[in-house]
């Protein structure tokens, strides 16, 4: 069998399996998890669609704010093969010095009226767009925070030999709305 044979082979196919489904999808946790452990168990942990791990990175990110080297192990879960880097450490923290509500704020319930108290159980949706899987193997999803205007995006990469999509970049740790309790115009 020569290396060239491929050449004569018609080139595969992709079929709606390689691609994910594109559209909306609600994710509820009862309680957010406290640990990489707790977070292993949720059924989302699979991380076989973009979906379940952008929706666990919320709840990684929740997790910084409470206790941030928990929220690191459980944010390198989802990393995969590239760790987060000494400057999306140093990011996440200077965004928590003063935007702990941040990621709550993506929950269902939460605006800045309430400071950002999501609705029991913990609800959240994502969702994709036209151009979210312009390229194979990555995904741009959408979340819709209670703080904002326009929607925030999570950067996800397929690793193909585990069938497992990985965290690449979030941008939903930037500003929001100030919560009631801190806004000194409220």
């Amino acid at each position: 069998m020569s290396v060239f044979d491929n050449l004569n082979r018609p080139a595969a196919v992709p079929t709606a399996a390689s691609k994910p489904a594109e559209g909306s999808f609600t994710f509820t946790f009862n309680a957010l998890p406290e640990s990489a452990k707790e977070m292993k168990a949720l059924p989302e942990a699979s991380l076989d669609t973009p979906y379940k791990t952008a929706a666990l990175t919320v709840c990684a990110l929740c997790a910084y704010a409470a206790a941030p080297e928990i929220g690191k192990e459980m944010l390198n879960l989802l990393k995969g093969p590239a760790p987060l880097s000494p400057f999306e450490i140093s990011f996440l923290n200077d965004r928590f010095r003063d935007g702990r509500h941040i990621p709550f704020s993506y929950f269902a319930g939460a605006t800045p009226q309430n400071n950002y108290t999501p609705s029991r159980p913990f609800s959240v949706t994502i969702f994709s767009n036209p151009y979210s899987f312009q390229n194979e193997g990555w995904a741009t999803l959408h979340l819709n925070s209670g703080g904002a205007d326009s929607p925030r995006q999570i950067k996800l990469r397929l690793k193909p030999s585990e069938g497992k999509w990985y965290l690449s970049e979030q941008m939903i740790m930037v500003g929001v709305r100030t919560p009631v309790k801190d806004d000194p115009w409220a």
